[in-house]
């Protein structure tokens, strides 16, 4: 609960801090003006990516060789993303949410492990084909900075990084597992540096963690081209998250070209990847309106559509999430 708190104080400072500089008469006057049918269009996409979510999820599930339910893969996906944002570890806890799950209904977890680590990479995947289009798009309107292609280096960092890794525990489980307890090791010396007397990093476990994406792949039933499956889905996810972007443009009659959406929601989604805090939440409220009003949004709408943009792709999430959570959990509970 403390840090739900400390989440929803961010953002509300954030926007209390953009609200205070921005042009108060404008935004009133906007809001005045809002169309809340638009929003509610919003919510209803948000409900559908769920769907799509749960559905890529199936698509990489099917290619191991594990079946389950759309609509289950959509629980145990949202139900992620909040211990996510919550408990932030690198999209590790959503994993080991998986794992949890994937073991209570007698799948094989090393399978299960390996499918939630090649969403973590094919999303991404999916992604970078949109950002490709959103830097084109800045590159011709000449606003594309050196914040941008750092951020842009450090995502093909992290997706290539992913995919070694994946890679190396495809071709060689005694490869994989040396490379992850050095970095275990490495990472336990430096924290012991820092004071840290228990051990940070087990490198038993990353030799446990190898043996199981070793052992999922090895039930890898379809060619490595079937990926293309669930990267269309990813693509799918994101092109419902630019029609969220354009309804939170049609709720205030802000007008916007397809440019505009594209590039604006690859900056929002960009920082919200390599953000340091979980989700994006105060990196992407006070960067987005500044990418917004570079691609000629006026600030205090650009501060309206940030904010709406985000309480659809944020907070819905969230709180479904929250409810995802609780349902798995009572789920467990109940005796066999």
């Amino acid at each position: 609960m403390k840090k739900l708190l400390v989440i929803f104080v961010v953002f509300l400072g954030i926007a209390v801090v953009a609200l205070s500089f921005s042009e108060l008469e404008t935004i009133m006057s906007t809001l005045r003006k809002a169309h809340l049918t638009f929003f509610l269009l919003a919510i209803l996409v948000q409900m559908v990516w769920f769907v799509t979510s749960g559905r890529m999820y199936q698509s990489i599930f099917h290619l191991l060789g594990v079946h389950e339910s759309v609509l289950t893969l959509s629980k145990i996906a949202t139900a992620a993303n909040f211990i996510n944002v919550v408990a932030p570890s690198g999209g590790m806890g959503g994993v080991a949410l998986f794992t949890t799950e994937a073991h209570r209904r007698g799948h094989p977890t090393g399978k299960v492990t390996v499918a939630a680590a090649l969403f973590l990479l094919l999303d991404q995947a999916g992604f970078l084909v949109i950002l490709a289009l959103g830097l084109i798009v800045l590159v011709r309107r000449n606003d594309l900075d050196a914040s941008e292609i750092t951020a842009s280096l450090i995502l093909l960092g992290i997706a290539i990084s992913y995919a070694f890794v994946l890679y190396l525990g495809y071709r060689s489980e005694e490869k994989l597992g040396n490379l992850l307890a050095k970095a275990a090791h490495a990472i336990n010396r430096i924290a012991k540096f820092l004071g840290r007397k228990r051990e940070f990093l087990s490198e038993v476990r990353a030799h446990e963690f190898a043996h199981e994406v070793t052992e999922g792949f090895a039930g890898l039933t379809e060619k490595p081209s079937s990926l293309l499956r669930p990267i269309f889905w990813g693509i799918l996810d994101k092109v419902l998250m630019m029609l969220i972007l354009i309804f939170s443009f049609l709720s205030f009659e802000v007008p916007f070209s397809a440019g505009t959406i594209i590039a604006g929601f690859s900056l929002a989604y960009l920082f919200l990847i390599v953000s340091p805090t979980p989700s994006g939440i105060g990196i992407v409220e006070g960067l987005m309106p500044i990418a917004l009003t570079s691609l000629n949004v006026s600030w205090s709408h650009a501060i309206l559509i940030t904010l709406t943009y985000r309480t659809v792709t944020f907070w819905v999430p969230f709180g479904v999430g929250a409810w995802a959570f609780r349902s798995l959990h009572t789920m467990g509970e109940q005796p066999a």
